[in-house]
């Protein structure tokens, strides 16, 4: 019960930042579309302590704006290699997932993807398997930097590997 509250508050706060719109119908369709999407997720039982939308919490932006800033300097790496071919040495690495939940793991491939210069292949339980186009990105994602971050996310004081 509390995380389908907390779910109604997420959706509503962000469907009333995104709309800017507050007149009455527009705000009785937003409720109904609100009511709507709660409604289809318990049904689907994807409300829980997994898929809780409170998980990350204060966690959250910060872990963006520092993924952002992540991707910004792997672009611009990336731009560089487009203009040397010659350093581009594409290789295979596997590195440990310590994350606790499924959504952590997910977090960790996606955000893997997200960098450019890495791509996700593989992601189990143990751990992620990617391609990197050159040394320093395969050395970024091995570091456990990227996986040290997500768990800090998930709020673990558990140390990585």
């Amino acid at each position: 019960m509390r995380d389908t509250f907390f779910l109604s508050l997420l959706l509503a706060a962000l469907w009333l930042a995104i709309s800017g719109v507050y007149k009455p119908v527009i705000l009785m369709l937003g409720g109904a579309s609100l009511l709507l999407v709660v409604w289809l997720s318990l049904r689907m039982k994807i409300v829980g302590e997994e898929h809780n939308p409170t998980v990350f919490s204060w966690r959250l932006p910060l872990f963006w704006l520092w993924a952002l800033v992540q991707i910004i300097q792997s672009n611009l790496h990336v731009a560089r290699l487009v203009f040397s071919p010659q350093k581009i040495s594409p290789r295979i690495v596997t590195v440990p997932v310590p994350m606790k939940s499924s959504l952590g793991k997910v977090v960790f491939g996606n955000t893997c993807t997200l960098t450019p210069g890495t791509v996700t292949i593989g992601l189990n339980r143990e751990k992620l398997v990617a391609h990197a186009l050159d040394r320093q990105s395969a050395r970024a994602l091995v570091s456990g930097q990227l996986a040290a971050k997500i768990v800090w996310l998930e709020g673990s004081t558990e140390k990585t590997q």
